[in-house]
């Protein structure tokens, strides 16, 4: 698991650094109050193992300013910055054999209450195995995901998260490996870490932002990907009782991947799953440069060549 490991190197105040440098002061905003967005950024090897491409690298850090901006987070660095800290914490850590998730986080280092903040841009990276995730067991909440006016789901931060841990915990205890989110209407929102997708009629379904959910990237790109494969893809609410008789269902996410449900709740799921395995087909292709595809951009951060 990412959060289990403990890498040698860290990208913290403006340079890799080891591990145990990266140290926040107990009385910083970051500290205090969980103040802090950030990004999660999944790179994967080519198929013939020259190159480690990110995917969407640009529009994370897109994602991060917006969602700096809503907090009022100062964000110190630039595109060019943030794709060059990516690319020395990556070349200090990379293995061969091995995919790699960054996250990428704003904190608050300095300030009170909004009041000459400053933060810092702080990096860390974790080994992924290279391989397709296994199909999980999905559950329901009882805890519900915030509002717009509460904490805005379209903001990826630390504080966004505190239901989602609370959600893993109750699922880890009934044996579930996801938990699906309610809004407060009693509509799906999202997973703890992932979003929603239901196959009906071989159609792919999945709730819009206004329904609580993270503006995600991923869900983009499997939009994209269903275009040439002829499958129609919707943004629309979804009812519980819709996971409940879908034809396929599964969550996705930049660390979660494409990952097929095999049992929601007590009910089974059906085996066959044609719709998302010819996405999660042409996702992996497209990650791995076997074929690519304009919606899986890929930023090269290493070669296999440079690699010490």
């Amino acid at each position: 698991m990412a959060d289990l490991q403990q890498p040698e190197w860290a990208y913290f105040d403006g340079d890799v650094r080891p591990w145990s440098e990266a140290v926040l002061h107990v009385d910083s905003e970051a500290v205090k109050r969980g103040l802090n967005v950030f990004e999660g950024m999944k790179g994967y090897w080519s198929a013939d193992g020259s190159e480690f491409g990110v995917v969407a690298l640009p529009r994370h850090f897109a994602r991060l300013q917006r969602s700096a901006r809503i907090l009022h987070v100062p964000c110190p660095v630039g595109p060019r910055e943030f794709e060059e800290a990516c690319r020395k914490l990556v070349g200090r850590l990379l293995g061969p054999d091995r995919d790699m998730w960054v996250r990428a986080t704003l904190f608050v280092t300095e300030g009170h209450w909004g009041q000459d903040d400053r933060s810092d841009l702080v990096l860390t990276a974790f080994h992924q195995p290279a391989e397709r995730p296994e199909p999980i067991a999905l559950g329901v909440s009882t805890w519900q995901r915030a509002s717009d006016v509460t904490v805005p789901p379209r903001v990826k931060a630390g504080t966004n998260y505190q239901v989602s841990r609370l959600a893993r915990i109750e699922g880890r205890g009934r044996g579930y490996g996801e938990m699906v989110l309610l809004n407060r209407a009693g509509r799906v929102s999202e997973a703890t870490g992932s979003c929603v997708l239901v196959v009906r009629g071989g159609t792919v379904f999945t709730p819009p932002a206004t329904e609580g959910v993270l503006e995600s990237i991923t869900v983009d790109i499997i939009e994209a990907l269903c275009g040439p494969l002829g499958i129609p893809f919707v943004r629309r609410p979804i009812d519980r009782t819709e996971l409940q008789v879908a034809d396929e269902l599964g969550v996705a996410g930049t660390l979660a991947e494409i990952v097929k449900v095999h049992r929601f709740e007590e009910f089974d799921m059906p085996e066959h799953t044609p719709i998302l395995d010819a996405i999660a087909d042409r996702f992996w292709a497209a990650a791995r440069q076997e074929d690519p595809h304009e919606a899986v951009d890929l930023t090269v951060l290493a070669r296999r060549a440079e690699l010490s």
